[in-house]
């Protein structure tokens, strides 16, 4: 029999309690006539219970058909000499009934479960609260929210929202280790609670928000009430264990139902204003206001973003051709393949309307897929196209992208020799290791790399040294006023000497007119691209062949 097992009979009409010889075990009792009987054993349950043997037995309701009735139960024991230590079981068992139908006889097992009803708990308490703070938890404080606003909707009161951010946490893990901020998260969480009112609810947010409900709070409120906590979570440096840490926070706060209806946009709304206060300062609070442009951007961000899935989704991304001229002969060099993405109705989005947007959201990895299988398809298509295609920052890391590059190239070094890879000044000088990386993993390959909008994001003439790429093009904005702006035609003919100092080709973009082309070619510039020698078109420059395999690889 196992040490956490006892079995038991109980005769209801006698009240007398037979246990297995190992109850004394089980149980932690040392006199056996403490729990003889079902009274005996009755002053032993933990005053609290919800529900004991009694009542599963006796308040049960059921009927015996002849094999008696089952039940479980789990209750507490209170023990002589261990008050603070309840010992829980569980009792599982038949009641058999009587001539008349009552419970007569009650055969069970009372199993010990306190670790078991331990972790439990632990784990029930865990689903709600954090327990780093002892605060609820996001999902607990958003059920909490959720029934506030629907309250407030209903009873057409106003209550309030606060998302509040510690300052300048990462700094924090930085300079002391996480053991270290995360004593300065729980004592914030202490701070805020001293400071709110009985009626309100706090919640940890994530690593360093929180999140703070107002009841019955006015606009007027709760910058009040924002003020005051941010007082207390400054009011002096918090003790750790690395010694004294100073502490500063950040709010954002939105009215209900004022400028919100929903936790959804309760959530958004905080957060938006959150931002809007670390931005103005640190330890500042800022108050959610609406904002035409903000919304209108907002629903143009959504609009355009279910017009490139769906177009990703019916094949409507195209390419389209610009031709990038030899200066001299203004015969094409190469053509920038440049992304055109069409709508259901056949009309064209405009680029600059797409790519902003399709950043900002993360979508622009799948845009350069896209365009990266098209360029490499009208290459295979077409074998006197040189091309090259534009990388975006997200995809120049991205196993996907590099994998389809050289899946495309595979067993084709002629096909590579005519693909050029650009990618922006302003994304190769964020990261100029990795960039180099990048040009070298590109090159392996067999391709050549060119720096797009050179002079945007003003890189250093030793870092274009450093970066090992082939074709620079100046940026169109030096370019377009070349013959009526002195400075910049000191920056490009400064440049174009050095370019060639370093033995890079060179392409001026946004080229307009005659004037400006004969300045470029006197100083030596070898590629014109824009309005004077032709812009981009989805019609191919070559007619595709059906079988260009040979003269593709």
């Amino acid at each position: 029999m196992s040490i956490g097992d006892v079995p038991y009979v109980w005769d209801v009409a006698t009240d007398r309690l037979r246990w297995g010889d190992n109850a004394a075990d089980v149980l932690g009792v040392t006199d056996a006539a403490t729990i003889a009987t079902g009274r005996d054993f009755a002053r032993l349950l933990a005053p609290d219970n919800a529900e004991t043997r009694f009542d599963a037995v006796m308040r049960s309701g059921a009927t015996d058909g002849g094999h008696g009735v089952p039940f479980s139960v789990q209750y507490a024991l209170v023990l002589p000499g261990r008050p603070d230590e309840p010992l829980w079981v569980e009792d599982v068992g038949r009641w058999f009934a009587g001539s008349r139908g009552e419970p007569s006889q009650v055969h069970g097992i009372v199993r010990v479960i306190t670790e078991r009803r331990a972790r439990e708990e632990r784990l029930a308490y865990l689903s709600r609260f954090d327990d780093l703070t002892g605060e609820m938890n996001r999902w607990h404080m958003t059920e909490v929210l959720a029934a506030t606003v629907e309250e407030t909707v209903r009873y057409r009161a106003s209550c309030g929202f606060l998302l509040l951010a510690i300052d300048n946490v990462g700094r924090i893990n930085e300079a002391y280790g996480y053991e270290v901020a995360d004593e300065v998260v729980a004592a914030v969480a202490k701070r805020l609670r001293a400071r709110m009112r009985g009626g309100d609810h706090l919640g940890r947010f994530s690593g360093n928000k929180f999140g703070i409900i107002l009841k019955q709070c006015t606009p007027d409120d709760i910058k009040v009430a924002a003020e005051r906590l941010l007082a207390g979570v400054r009011d002096g440096v918090v003790q750790t264990k690395a010694g004294p840490v100073a502490v500063t926070a950040s709010v954002g706060g939105v009215t209900v139902p004022r400028h919100a209806r929903s936790v959804r946009d309760v959530l958004a709304r905080a957060k938006e204003a959150l931002e809007a206060a670390q931005a103005k300062r640190n330890g500042s609070f800022h108050g959610y206001q609406p904002n035409v442009e903000r919304d209108a951007l907002r629903r143009a961000s959504v609009r355009t973003s279910d017009e490139i899935i769906t177009a990703l989704n019916d094949r409507r991304i195209d390419i389209a051709f610009e031709p990038v001229m030899h200066t001299g002969s203004r015969v094409p060099a190469f053509h920038e393949c440049l992304m055109r993405i069409r709508r259901s109705d056949g009309a064209l989005i405009p680029a600059g309307e797409v790519v902003p947007i399709a950043e900002r959201l993360g979508l622009m990895r799948l845009l350069d897929h896209r365009v990266l299988e098209l360029v490499l398809d009208a290459l295979r298509r077409m074998p006197r196209l040189v091309a090259s295609v534009n990388v975006s920052p997200a995809s120049t890391s991205d196993p996907d992208w590099w994998e389809a590059l050289a899946a495309g190239l595979r067993g084709r070094p002629a096909l590579a020799r005519r693909l050029i890879i650009e990618i922006t000044e302003t994304a190769a000088i964020h990261d100029l290791d990795e960039t180099r990386g990048f040009v070298a993993r590109a090159k392996d390959l067999g391709c050549r790399v060119a720096i797009d909008d050179f002079g945007a994001g003003y890189t250093s003439f030793r870092n274009l040294r450093k970066l090992g790429v082939d074709i620079v093009k100046i940026d169109g904005a030096f370019v377009q006023h070349l013959t009526r702006s002195e400075d910049d035609r000191a920056f490009v003919q400064t440049f174009l000497d050095l370019a060639h100092r370093l033995g890079l080709e060179t392409v001026a973009e946004w080229v307009q007119d005659e004037e400006s082309a004969a300045l470029l070619a006197s100083w030596g510039c070898e590629y014109l691209q824009g309005r004077l020698t032709g812009l981009a078109t989805t019609e191919p420059p070559w007619p595709s062949v059906t079988d260009c395999g040979a003269a593709a690889s």
